[in-house]
C-alpha cells in the first residue's frame, strides 16, 4: 500500500508553499501518495485548524500521516513533534496544531486557550531535531517545508520516530470544541468554521442541544431550528450538519454573508 500523507495549513495556493512541501515530501518518497485536506485555514488560527483536521482525519485508513502547520511561531523555540497515535502519526508544531490528535478526554477540560497535557495511553511523542531527517539549510520561516514536510517523508519510508528527536511526555493542545452550557440549560457558543457556500458552524453539538425547537442567536438575528436539510427550507435555517455541530444556514445564499459573521463570533443557543 502507497504512503499516505495528508497536509492541513493556512498556506492557500496562491504561493509556492504547499507546492514546495509537495516536492521535498515526494523527493525523499516517491511513492507517497499525499492529499490535500485544507490550505484555506484561516491565517494563523490554529484552533480552526484543530476543526478542519478532526473534521477529515477519522475517514482516513489507519496508518496515515497527517501533517497540520499552521505556525504563527515558526523559527522561534517551539518545538516541532511527531505525535504518533494507534490510528496514525500526525506532525506539526506543539502549538495546539495536533490537538485533533487527541480524544477528548485528554484534552484540557476549560477555557479557550493551549495547556500541556499529559500524553494517554498507547500514545507516544517526539521531537523533530535529528538534522539528518531535515531539509538543510532549514530556513527560520519555512519549517512546513525543511522540518515538517521531511519528517513526515521519512516516517513514511519507515522510519521509527524515535531516530526523530527525544521523547517527551506532554504536549500542547486546546480544550475540545464545545459549547458552554449556562445555568438555565442554554449554549454559550462560538463560530468555529465558515464554509465555502457561507455555511456557519459553530462548537454547539448536536448531542449537546437543547431539546425541542430551539432559536440560535448570532449577530443580532434569532434563528429558528431545527431543520433536517438545506433543501425546501427559506431565508435562515439553523441545522445539524456533517460534522456533528450546529450549522447556520441561508439555502442559496451566503448566511455568512447576510450576516456579516466571523471565526469566533459568540452564538447563543436556547429553548424556542
Amino acid at each position: 500500500m502507497r504512503p499516505l500523507i495528508t497536509l492541513t495549513t493556512d498556506f492557500g495556493l496562491s504561493d509556492p508553499y504547499v507546492a514546495a512541501m509537495k516536492g521535498v515530501i515526494l523527493g525523499i518518497s516517491p511513492d507517497a501518495h499525499v492529499i490535500d485536506i485544507s490550505h484555506g485555514v484561516r491565517p494563523q488560527r490554529v484552533l480552526h485548524a484543530t476543526f478542519i483536521t478532526q473534521s477529515a482525519w477519522p475517514y482516513f485508513p489507519d496508518g496515515a500521516l497527517h501533517v497540520a502547520v499552521v505556525d504563527p511561531g515558526v523559527g522561534t523555540d517551539r518545538r516541532a513533534l511527531a505525535l504518533v497515535t494507534p490510528r496514525g502519526c500526525f506532525v506539526g508544531p506543539d502549538n495546539g496544531a495536533l490537538s485533533a490528535a487527541l480524544p477528548d478526554g485528554a484534552r484540557p477540560r476549560d477555557g479557550d486557550n493551549v495547556a500541556p497535557v499529559p500524553l494517554p495511553g498507547g500514545y507516544r511523542a517526539f521531537t523533530i531535531a535529528n538534522p539528518r531527517y531535515l531539509q538543510q539549510p532549514v530556513s527560520a520561516t519555512f519549517h512546513g517545508r525543511d522540518v515538517f514536510a521531511p519528517a513526515a517523508a521519512h516516517l513514511s519510508m519507515g522510519l521509527s520516530p524515535h531516530e526523530l528527536g527525544e521523547p517527551v511526555d506532554h504536549v500542547l493542545a486546546f480544550p475540545p470544541l464545545r459549547a458552554r452550557r449556562r445555568h438555565d440549560g442554554s449554549l454559550e457558543a462560538r463560530v468555529i468554521h465558515i464554509d465555502r457556500f457561507g455555511n456557519i458552524v459553530t462548537d454547539a453539538r448536536a448531542a449537546d442541544l437543547p431539546d425541542g425547537a430551539v432559536a440560535v442567536e448570532l449577530a443580532g438575528e434569532s434563528v429558528p431550528g431545527l431543520v433536517r436539510t438545506y433543501v425546501g427550507a427559506s431565508g435562515l435555517v439553523a441545522l445539524v450538519g456533517s460534522s456533528g455541530y450546529l450549522e447556520v444556514a441561508q439555502p442559496d445564499e451566503s448566511a455568512a454573508n447576510s450576516l456579516a459573521v466571523e471565526i469566533g463570533d459568540p452564538v447563543l443557543v436556547r429553548r424556542r
